[in-house]
């Protein structure tokens, strides 16, 4: 089983900005527990970060090819008003999964929205790096 994880925007400086949102751990302390977790479960899981859209649109294209079978994306601040980000999830028929590290229906009010979401299969929020793990065990319910 291939799963890919793609993370957004400012997902790389995790520990540097804002840590009384996203805590204090680094991204690769995030990488790390996303491939404990695929050695764990006996399963791939890529991993994929890019702070531009078009990068992030052609990552998730590229899963159309290499063997893909669920996504799990952070689309940072994309969330809300990427509808590129979200034609290009609508376009790939497999389950699809948004996470955010924190709560965004208890932040800022534009937080509230996203356009990518309704094209996804599920939403995991405000659980912080846990909240990955929890949708690679999603995904994996859904791919079984």
């Amino acid at each position: 089983m291939k799963l890919l994880v793609i993370n957004g925007p400012n997902l790389n400086f995790l520990g540097i900005r804002e840590k009384e949102v996203y805590g204090n751990q680094d991204y690769q302390y995030l990488l790390s527990l996303i491939s404990e977790k695929a050695k764990k479960e006996n399963i791939m899981i890529d991993t994929f970060q890019s702070n531009g859209e078009g990068q992030i649109i052609d990552r998730i294209q590229e899963a159309y090819f290499d063997g893909t079978q669920g996504i799990i994306i952070n689309p940072g601040a994309f969330t809300h008003y990427s509808y590129a980000i979200r034609d290009a999830l609508a376009s790939m028929d497999m389950p699809k999964i948004e996470v955010h590290i924190s709560n965004v229906h208890k932040r800022e009010e534009f937080r509230n929205v996203s356009v990518t979401a309704p094209v996804c299969t599920g939403q995991v929020v405000g659980l912080g790096l846990n909240g990955y793990i929890l949708a690679v065990d999603a995904m994996l319910n859904m791919l079984q």
